[in-house]
């Protein structure tokens, strides 16, 4: 019975597996993801999931195709339901061509719940999985052999994932795992007809990593020596990819017992001459503020990964958001000089938290390198990155004592960057205090503030933003000039954004994109000429209030004319984005929460 069915329209194949917390969805998921890596397809994966361990709904979205995948989409082509609800919930989504498959043991399918075309891959997954061990989870391997078979796709590389995630475990936990894989890979090919799908597999080896892992890969190769963190959903992944290869690296990685205990920690390792991170969301972020400023007032490097989820408060812990723009930009009291960074892509994540370190030297102050939960815990495929793209550059280092004494740690300059010193260097020394200080670090306010000295150092220190404006790159505008919509994007929407205009552009529609990377500080005159030639501007991000939006007018005092804000917790698919902007274009129905 194993003839193939009626193939599914040409475009990227995408698999959603769900169930509860605790039903393994990832175990499927990731090896599905790994295996179709391995045979030189692009993957990108997203999973939404729920703060509780568990219970809850939870399902993890994997996009596959032969060229790069920019999001996870929105179509379902086959549904992996774990348990009754994942059916309730997805059932419906699913595209005809596609399929189900579900452990029918367990899991009722009742009349008309499958949309026309779609397939009913019931599997008796319990009776399968008892023969290789008494683990529920078991089921999951049985129903991923099952999907090789119906995706047409070479159970092979799915067999080889499984044997390598499973090998420190022993033969035996192999021999099962494969086996159970195998058992329902048969059954599926004596019941079902598999889908008429080509995939056009490679020996082209590629990574696939989160946006979390390729930061801490980036602080790896950027020369990192000190991360301290406390764990804090979305940016534990930083900490976990770095705790257990820190010592073969050469980072000191320290879980503190606390945000602000981590944010004093990068500062003082910064000041003592070690390149230094931090990680953490927006709450973590919120007690680290003061000594952030403290940071940019003893001009100590130091880069903070803010990973932006659903807030206010705990808000939604696990969820996607891009809501703390502001809270960077006001990250401490008073006036200070900071650089912000919101990074793109995987890749771009990886070269990003490199250039950071190095701007943190520089210009030496914090740096905010802003990504957020889509960016950060996506899984996808990248093409091979340059560990030596970015070269290091520790700024105005010295690295040997000067003669003649007199040292001035806060120069007044020109650039606002003064010569640093390593504490313990001979006839170096100097005050590194909080309070406000002259050249020499020596506090001017503990008897009578000193007007004209504050006046100087606020204005050296500020300084090294008017330096750092005519440093950092200029956006540029991705298409043709002549576009008719111009799309605005920073942080993760530049995914969806890429992956909406491509179908745009295939409908014979014009548009070309401006992403704002280097939000701060901002490049006015270069995003003003942008906007001014654009015909009609849309901006999109993932918040309430346009903050994007907002700090664009605020600096240029050009408004983007049509806004696309989202907020419920779960990232942009490309189908909003398409029909928001035939919406401006074609004049077509506007899709819901599409704003104005």
């Amino acid at each position: 019975m194993s003839s193939q069915a009626t193939a599914l329209s040409p475009r990227k194949v995408s698999v959603r597996v769900g169930g509860a917390a605790g039903d393994g969805i990832a175990s499927v998921a990731e090896t599905l993801a790994k295996a179709c890596s391995r045979q030189g397809l692009y993957v990108y994966a997203y999973n939404s999931y729920q703060s509780v361990i568990r219970g809850g709904h939870i399902n993890m979205q994997i996009r596959i195709g032969a060229k790069k995948v920019w999001s996870q989409g929105d179509q379902c082509d086959f549904l992996v339901a774990l348990n009754q609800d994942t059916i309730v919930r997805h059932a419906k989504e699913v595209t005809p061509g596609g399929g189900v498959i579900y452990n029918k043991e367990k899991i009722k399918l009742e009349a008309g719940a499958l949309p026309n075309g779609v397939s009913d891959f019931g599997i008796p997954s319990s009776t399968i999985a008892t023969k290789f061990g008494k683990s529920p989870i078991m089921q999951n391997t049985v129903a991923l052999g099952a999907l090789s078979f119906v995706m047409n796709f070479p159970f092979e590389a799915v067999k080889e994932v499984i044997a390598s995630t499973f090998k420190k475990k022993g033969e035996v936990v192999v021999n099962a795992n494969v086996g159970a894989a195998q058992a329902g890979y048969d059954y599926a090919k004596e019941n079902f007809k598999s889908v008429a799908l080509t995939w056009k597999t490679s020996d082209q080896k590629r990574m696939f990593l989160t946006g979390n892992q390729a930061i801490a890969l980036g602080a790896v190769a950027g020369g990192c020596k000190f991360y301290s963190a406390y764990p804090m959903t979305p940016a534990s992944g930083i900490l976990h990819w770095l705790a257990p290869k820190g010592s073969k690296y050469g980072v000191v990685v320290k879980q503190c017992e606390d945000e602000i205990a981590a944010m004093a920690m990068a500062v003082g390792a910064g000041h003592a001459g070690a390149r230094s991170m931090t990680g953490t969301s927006g709450g973590g972020f919120s007690l680290m503020t003061e000594a952030v400023g403290l940071a940019a007032m003893i001009e100590a490097p130091v880069v903070v990964v803010n990973c932006m989820r659903g807030g206010p408060s705990t808000g939604l812990p696990t969820k996607q958001e891009q809501g703390d723009l502001f809270q960077a930009l006001g990250a401490s009291q008073g006036d200070f000089p900071k650089i912000i960074i919101a990074p793109t892509t995987v890749e771009d994540a990886f070269y990003s938290t490199m250039e950071s370190l190095n701007y943190s030297e520089i210009y030496q102050c914090p740096v905010i390198l802003l990504s957020d939960l889509l960016l950060s815990e996506h899984y996808e495929t990248i093409d091979d990155i340059d560990m030596f793209k970015v070269k290091i550059e520790r700024g105005e280092l010295l690295t040997e004592s000067q003669n003649g004494g007199g040292y001035k740690r806060y120069l007044d300059t020109k650039t606002g960057i003064s010569p640093r010193a390593i504490p313990g260097m001979a006839g170096m020394n100097y005050i590194a205090a909080s309070d406000e200080h002259d050249e020499e670090g020596t506090v001017i306010s503990d008897v009578f503030t000193d007007p004209a000295k504050r006046i100087v150092m606020m204005e050296k220190r500020m300084r090294k933003m008017e330096t750092a404006l005519k440093n950092l790159p200029d956006p540029k505008l991705e298409g043709p000039a002549d576009a008719d919509l111009t799309f605005i994007t920073w942080g993760s929407t530049y995914n969806v954004v890429r992956d909406a205009i491509h179908r745009l552009e295939k409908e014979g529609l014009k548009v070309n994109h401006l992403n704002i990377k280097y939000v701060w500080p901002f490049k006015a005159d270069a995003v003003s000429k942008i906007l001014k030639s654009a015909k009609k501007t849309l901006i999109v991000e993932a918040n309430f209030t346009g903050q994007m939006e907002k700090l664009i007018r605020q600096e240029t005092g050009l408004s983007i004319q049509h806004h696309l804000r989202k907020y419920d917790g779960e990232p942009f698919g490309p189908d909003m984005v398409v029909e928001k902007a035939k919406s401006l274009l074609t004049g077509s129905k506007v899709p819901a929460m599409a704003g104005r």
